[in-house]
């Protein structure tokens, strides 16, 4: 069976560094975009199976990255799953409400995020 192949989208490097990392000892391909603009593009090229973005970043931020990819006929049916630092009950809600499928906040443990990530995956 081929590897999931997990589109990491953040434009801290030490964040995309860490999750390249844990993904790929999870046995995931893994495609990194440093900020929105360039997530959208390389999604769109690469069909990963899932995206796991930054909420804030420059050029699109992640609200805006989940509604571009939901709203696209070619990247629709691929799972976001958007990580920030913006814990607030509203924070959390406008992710949704942008097409997330999942909302995890920092700090967050890596392994918890894979768990939900291969939910996603099966579901």
């Amino acid at each position: 069976m081929a590897a999931s192949k997990v589109l990491v989208v953040d434009d801290d490097p030490v964040i995309v560094r860490l999750l390249e990392v844990n993904f790929e000892m999870e046995g995931f391909d893994v495609i990194t975009a440093v900020d929105g603009a360039d997530g959208v593009e390389k999604a769109r090229a690469e069909q990963p199976d899932i995206v796991v973005s930054d909420v804030m970043m420059p050029k699109l931020n992640g609200l805006e990255l989940a509604a571009a990819l939901k709203g696209d006929e070619a990247t629709k049916h691929i799972p976001v799953v958007l990580l920030s630092a913006k814990a607030q009950v509203g924070d959390i809600r406008a992710g949704l409400d942008a097409g997330a499928d999942d909302y995890v906040t920092k700090p967050f443990e890596p392994l918890d995020l894979i768990d939900r990530v291969n939910k996603l995956l099966s579901s």
